[in-house]
């Protein structure tokens, strides 16, 4: 069995799709790559260095590799691009046969978002001109948050931002890594780009369901973009709050409502709504 090495191993989504790989060719065959080791030592494979910034450890660390999962990066928009080639070249020097992507959905022009969504399409291009065999996912936007954030919510009662009345296909992290396990084992993927989530749902709809699963009476409030950015700044700064509001005036214009592929590339349908905030409210009741 050739071995899969997955970077950002000690991020959410990273660690997820370690775990779910595990499942599929055992925990010998994977590699969990991570800026700091130490962090993912919990994952029970073999860790190496994964920075970003640093092509030659990469290219170090991918030695024996023959398929790698680039997660997209967190830094500003213009740094990542260059540390998304570091790892591409890095696989090119190691051998690696093959590179799957994880690249996000959202508005390619118009809000504070865009940015963000455009260095990803550009490491799109990059892997597909790569010379070596690829596969890509376009993530849906993590419903996680909004279950993380529900005290929150409960305080004020509401679900208050600028999506309006738009579907926004969401996923889970545990649902896309599923997906990437299967994109990063099996051959019918390669050359494909998927858009990655679940049934699209509406605020009022994503607030019916939080409702469902923690017995509160949570109402969805219309905020123009221009009061959302506003009350973004104030509680997350102007780089983070521009860019929160830039996700949902990209949901607002249609932009998080799109085909979804996940059952191409997970071979099953995507996990319900009703089920997994039934889960939710099992786990709560």
């Amino acid at each position: 069995m050739n071995q899969i090495a997955v970077t950002a191993a000690s991020g959410q989504l990273g660690a997820e799709i370690v775990r779910a790989t595990v499942e599929v060719v055992g925990a010998e065959n994977v590699v969990g790559l991570a800026r700091t080791p130490s962090k993912a030592e919990s994952l029970g494979v073999e860790i190496r260095p994964g920075d970003y910034e640093s092509r030659s450890d990469l290219a170090s660390s991918l030695q024996g590799v023959d398929t790698v999962l680039l997660v997209s990066g967190m830094d500003a928009p213009d740094k990542r691009i260059g540390q998304h080639r570091n790892v591409i070249q890095a696989a090119k020097e190691a051998g690696v046969r093959k590179i799957v992507y994880t690249s996000i959905q959202g508005a390619e022009q118009g809000t504070a978002f865009s940015p963000i969504v455009q260095s990803n399409r550009q490491t799109e291009a990059d892997v597909r001109g790569s010379g070596l065999l690829w596969a890509i996912g376009r993530n849906g936007i993590y419903i996680e948050p909004d279950v993380d954030y529900i005290e929150t919510y409960k305080q004020r009662g509401e679900i208050a931002n600028c999506a309006g009345d738009a579907l926004c296909g969401y996923t889970t992290r545990g649902e896309l890594a599923f997906a990437y396990a299967r994109m990063l084992t099996q051959p019918q993927h390669d050359g494909q780009t998927y858009n990655l989530h679940g049934e699209a749902i509406t605020q009022q709809q994503l607030a019916d369901y939080l409702n469902s699963a923690f017995a509160t009476d949570l109402k969805f409030r219309e905020m123009s973009v221009a009061e959302y950015r506003e009350e973004r700044i104030a509680e997350l700064g102007d780089f983070l709050g521009n860019v929160i509001a830039g996700i949902y005036e990209g949901i607002r214009n249609g932009a998080a409502n799109n085909k979804s592929d996940f059952e191409t590339a997970a071979g099953r349908a995507h996990q319900s709504w009703a089920d997994y905030f039934g889960r939710l409210a099992d786990r709560n009741g």
